[in-house]
């Protein structure tokens, strides 16, 4: 299984990434030297979004698709997710 998943970072920006290991890539944004440098300078991060597929070329088109939004769109893409969860 691959995730895209929305960051939001300590200074309210977005962050859009993808990996195969949710829960392991959270901590290395939030916690290790193995996050992304953007995530580093601006910690504490917040999962926000996932999304998950079966396929890494599938998961990939969609962090390009969503890296391309304004910070309206991806807003308004959490809190659909958000408005959905029981």
């Amino acid at each position: 299984m691959y995730y895209v998943y929305i960051l939001e970072c300590s200074d309210r920006s977005l962050y859009v990434g993808c990996t195969n290991n949710l829960k392991k890539r959270i901590k290395q944004h939030g916690q290790s030297k193995w996050g992304a440098h953007y995530t580093k300078i601006r910690r504490p991060v917040l999962l926000k979004y996932r999304e998950e597929f079966n396929t890494l070329i599938k998961a990939r088109q969609r962090e390009s698709e969503i890296k391309g939004w304004r910070r309206e769109k991806k807003l308004n893409l959490i809190k659909i997710m958000n408005s959905e969860i029981p």
